[in-house]
C-alpha cells in the first residue's frame, strides 16, 4: 500500500492536458513547457521548474503552464508553491481534473482530508474515468474511518485499470481491516498473477493464509518472499510459524534458530523461540529464551506470561508467581498478566480460597471496566423453544484436552435443536482440528483476530449461547465475553474455577465438582450443575490395559503420578514421601517432569532417610502411547493437591488403575473427587491430608481389591455417566436451554 501511494502522490503522475490556442503567448508557453518536460524527464528538475516559470510569464492566464509548473515544483519538494500553482490553474479552469487531483494528493498529505476529498470528487466529476484518483480518494475515506466507501472507490479503480497492482495491493490492505479475510486473500493472489515475485505481497498474503489456518498454503509464498529476499527476517519468521502450527517442531527450531543468529535481541523471535523449546519439553532453554527476551524489552507480556508458565512447568510456583507481582506492579493495566497469575493461583497453597475469589472478582471488575457491553438489543427471536446457535471459544481446538472433552459434544449435539458454532483462537491445526471443525455447523478460524473483531463475528453470526472453554488458562478470550456479543454466555470445560466476571453469567458444573452450599460462594457466576457429571470422557487412543496390577508380579506396590507439573505442591510431596515411608520397598513413579532444576528438587523433597532415592523414578514427557502404557506399570494414582487432577485421572481410571484423592473447598481441588464419584468409586476420596495417607497405604496391602480393579475398571467406566455421551448431551443441552428460557423470561 505505501508503495502503491508513494508512486501516485510522485511526481509527473498526471498528464497535463493539452489546451488548443490561437494566441501566440499559448504557443510560446507551449514550447517552454515542452522544453521543460524534457528537462524534467532527464532528471533537470530545477531546469524544468525555470522553463514552467518562463511558460507562466508567456503566459498568466494559461492554465496549463500553471498545472505543469506545480508539478515541477512538487518534483522539487516545494509542496507549498505547488499548491499555489495547482490553485491557480483551478481558478483559471475550474473543471480541469489534472489540478483537481494533484491538489487533493497534497491537501491529503498536509494532513486535510476534507479539502483533499472534495477536490478529488470535482476531479472524478470532470472526468468520470479517472482510476489513479480514485485511489487516492480512496486513501483519504480510510484516513475517515470510512472503510466501505474506500473498498467502492478501489472496485471502480480496478474495473478501469485491471492491472494496477499496487490498486489491488492497497483494496487487500482495506478489505483486511474490514474482517474481509477471504476477499482479502482473493485480492493478493490476483496481485500476484500481475507480479508474482511482489515480496509485499508474498509476504502479506503468507500471513493472512497463516492466520487462517492454512499453515501448508502459506509456505509458498513466504518461501517466494525468501527467493527475493534471503534476509527478510519477518518471512522466516512467519515460516517459523508454519513450522509450528503444523506440528513440524524441529522445523520450527531451525528457522527461528535462523532468525536470531541475524537478530539475536529480536524480543519477539525469542518470545517465539521460547514457546516452540516450551513445547519440545526444553523447559531451562526455554526459560532462557523469555528471560533474553525480557532483556531485550522488559515490557514483553508474552515473555512474561510464558516465563511463569516455564516456571510453573518446572514446579516453581513461589517463583512464577514473585514474577507475575513483579510484572503486575511495573503494568497495573495488563489483565492478561493477571489472568496468568489468577490460573497459578489456583496451584498455590499460600492462598486462601476467599482471597483467590476475591481476586478473580477483582479481576472481572476490572476487565468489565476496560471493555464495556457494545451490543445490544440482540436480534435473535426470544422465543424460548426455538432452534438455538451454540457458540464455543477456545485456544485448544488441537490435540489437547479440550478436543478430547468436545469431540463428542459437537458430534452429540442434536441439530433439530441446536447449531454449533465454533470460533479457534489458536494457531495450531492438527488432525483433531480437522475432526472438529469437520463436525460443526460453522468454523471460524479467529486467531488473527482482536477481541473486538472477535466479538464483532459473534454478534453478526448471531449466537445465542456463547461458551467460554478456557476460563484464565491456555489462550484466554474473557475480554471478547466481556463486551457481551451474545445475549447468554457461560464458561465450561478448561477452567475449574471462576473467571470472576458478571456478563459470564453461568459456570456449568456437577453436584460434586461444586457440592451445593460449599463453593457457590466463590463464584461471581450462577453454577450449573449437570445432573451426572461435568465431564464426557473419551479417551484419545485405545490402549489395552494390564491385566494384572504390577504388585502382583513385583511383590512391591507402585505409585503413580501423571499429573501437570505445576499441581505437585510442597505439600503433596510431604504427603507422598509420608506414604513411602510407612510402606516399605514401594515404588513411586511420577511421569511428565524433564530432567534438570525440577526434577533434583522433586527427588531431593521426596527423598530421605527413610526413602531412598532408587524408589523414586522421575521420567519425562513421553509420547502419547506411551503415557497409556505407562500405566500399567502403576498400582495406585496419587491425585495432586490443592489442584486436583482431570483428565489424568480419568485416563489412569481407563487403564485400571484406581486414584486416591483428598478434596479441599476450593473448586479446582474437588474434580478428581466428581470423577470417582461419577464412576461410583467414593471410597477412594479421603476426606483430610491424613486420611489420604492412611487410604493410599491401606489401599496398596488390598491385593485382591487392587487386582480386581485392574480388570473391571474400564467396564464401569463405559457403563457410567461420565462415558454415556448420549445422556450426558442431552444434559448439556438441558442446561443450555435453562439459560435460554431465564434470559427469554427477565432478558
Amino acid at each position: 500500500m505505501r508503495k502503491l501511494l508513494n508512486r501516485l502522490l510522485g511526481t509527473g503522475a498526471a498528464p497535463a492536458p493539452r489546451t488548443p490556442s490561437d494566441a501566440a503567448p499559448r504557443e510560446s508557453a507551449d514550447r517552454l513547457i515542452g522544453e521543460g518536460n524534457r528537462a524534467e524527464e532527464a532528471g533537470r528538475v530545477e531546469e524544468a521548474c525555470e522553463r514552467y516559470r518562463e511558460a507562466v510569464r508567456a503566459a498568466p492566464g494559461y492554465a496549463r503552464a500553471h498545472l505543469n509548473l506545480g508539478i515541477g515544483l512538487e518534483a522539487a519538494g516545494a509542496a507549498e508553491a505547488a499548491i499555489s500553482s495547482y490553485e491557480a490553474a483551478l481558478a483559471i479552469d475550474p473543471a480541469d481534473p489534472f489540478a483537481a487531483y494533484n491538489l487533493g494528493k497534497l491537501q491529503y498529505m498536509r494532513g486535510v482530508p476534507a479539502e483533499a476529498e472534495r477536490l478529488l470528487q470535482q476531479a472524478l466529476r470532470s472526468r468520470p474515468a479517472f482510476p489513479e484518483a480514485q485511489v487516492v480518494l480512496a486513501r483519504v475515506l480510510e484516513s475517515q474511518g470510512n472503510l466501505g466507501a474506500a473498498a467502492a472507490a478501489l472496485e471502480t479503480a480496478m474495473r478501469l485499470k485491471p492491472d494496477d497492482f499496487g490498486a489491488l495491493y492497497y483494496y487487500a490492505g482495506v478489505l483486511l481491516q474490514q474482517g474481509r479475510t477471504d476477499e482479502a486473500q482473493g485480492a493478493l493472489k490476483r496481485a500476484l498473477v500481475i507480479d508474482p515475485e511482489s515480496v509485499d505481497a508474498n509476504l502479506a498474503l503468507g500471513k493472512l493464509l497463516l492466520a487462517g489456518g492454512r499453515p501448508g498454503e502459506a509456505e509458498g509464498p513466504l518461501r517466494a518472499v525468501l527467493r527475493r529476499d534471503p534476509h527478510s527476517m519477518d518471512a522466516r519468521a512467519r515460516l517459523f510459524e508454519v513450522y509450528d502450527a503444523r506440528g513440524d517442531l524441529a522445523a520450527a527450531v531451525a528457522e527461528i534458530e535462523a532468525v536470531l543468529r541475524e537478530r539475536p535481541d529480536w524480543a519477539d523471535a525469542l518470545y517465539n523461540y521460547g514457546c516452540v523449546l516450551k513445547k519440545l519439553m526444553r523447559l531451562a532453554d526455554g526459560e532462557n529464551a523469555f528471560r533474553r527476551a525480557l532483556a531485550a524489552d522488559p515490557g514483553h507480556s508474552g515473555a512474561c506470561r510464558m516465563l511463569g508458565s516455564v516456571l510453573l512447568g518446572q514446579c516453581r510456583t513461589e517463583e512464577a508467581l514473585a514474577l507475575y507481582r513483579a510484572a503486575r506492579e511495573r503494568s497495573p493495566g495488563d489483565l492478561d498478566l493477571e489472568s496468568a497469575e489468577l490460573f497459578a493461583l489456583n496451584s498455590s497453597e499460600s492462598i486462601a480460597e476467599d482471597e483467590l475469589f476475591a481476586r478473580h472478582a477483582a479481576f472481572g471488575t476490572r476487565i468489565e471496566q476496560a471493555h464495556p457491553p457494545r451490543f445490544g438489543p440482540f436480534r435473535g427471536a426470544r422465543e424460548p423453544e426455538r432452534r438455538l446457535r451454540i457458540g464455543y471459544v477456545s485456544g485448544d481446538f488441537c490435540y489437547h484436552v479440550v478436543s478430547l472433552f468436545m469431540l463428542p459434544v459437537v458430534e452429540r449435539h442434536d441439530r433439530s435443536a441446536f447449531e454449533v458454532y465454533c470460533y479457534s483462537t489458536g494457531s495450531r491445526v492438527d488432525a483433531y482440528t480437522r475432526q472438529l471443525s469437520a463436525r460443526v455447523d460453522v468454523w471460524r478460524q479467529a486467531n488473527a483476530l482482536a477481541a473486538s473483531a472477535l466479538a464483532d463475528a459473534i454478534n453478526r453470526d448471531r449466537v445465542d449461547v456463547l461458551v467460554d472453554l478456557g476460563g484464565h488458562s491456555g489462550i484466554p478470550q474473557l475480554a471478547v465475553f466481556a463486551q457481551q456479543p451474545a445475549p447468554v454466555q457461560a464458561t465450561w470445560l478448561g477452567y475449574l474455577n471462576t473467571t470472576g466476571m458478571t456478563r459470564i453469567r453461568y459456570r456449568i458444573s456437577d453436584r460434586h465438582a461444586d457440592p451445593p452450599g460449599l463453593t457457590d460462594r466463590y463464584h461471581t457466576e450462577t453454577l450449573i450443575r449437570l445432573p451426572h457429571s461435568q465431564w464426557c470422557y473419551r479417551p484419545f487412543v485405545s490402549i489395552a490395559c494390564a491385566e494384572a496390577p504390577p504388585l502382583a508380579r513385583n511383590g512391591y506396590v507402585t505409585f503413580g503420578s501423571f499429573n501437570q507439573a505445576l499441581k505437585i505442591s510442597r505439600k503433596v510431596r510431604r504427603l507422598w514421601a509420608e506414604i513411602l515411608r510407612r510402606l516399605p520397598g514401594s515404588r513411586l513413579l511420577i511421569l511428565g517432569i524433564g530432567e534438570g532444576r525440577a526434577r533434583d528438587d522433586l527427588v531431593a523433597d521426596l527423598a530421605g532417610a527413610a526413602v531412598e532415592r532408587a524408589r523414586i523414578s522421575v521420567l519425562p514427557y513421553v509420547s502419547l502411547q506411551d503415557y497409556f502404557n505407562w500405566f500399567n506399570a502403576v498400582d495406585i494414582a496419587l491425585d495432586t493437591m490443592p489442584y486436583s487432577g482431570g483428565t489424568t485421572s480419568c485416563d489412569a481410571l481407563w487403564m485400571g488403575v484406581p486414584v486416591v484423592t483428598a478434596p479441599g473447598t476450593r473448586p479446582s481441588s474437588l474434580s478428581t473427587a466428581s470423577i470417582l464419584s461419577t464412576v461410583g468409586l467414593p471410597e477412594w476420596i479421603a476426606t483430610s491430608a491424613e486420611d489420604y495417607v492412611r487410604l493410599a497405604v491401606e489401599s496398596a496391602r488390598d491385593v485382591t481389591v487392587l487386582a480386581g480393579l485392574r480388570t473391571s475398571l474400564r467396564q464401569r467406566l463405559r457403563q457410567s455417566p461420565l462415558m454415556d455421551e448420549k445422556s450426558f448431551m442431552r444434559d448439556l443441552e438441558n442446561a443450555y436451554r435453562q439459560m435460554w428460557r431465564a434470559w427469554c423470561e427477565i432478558g
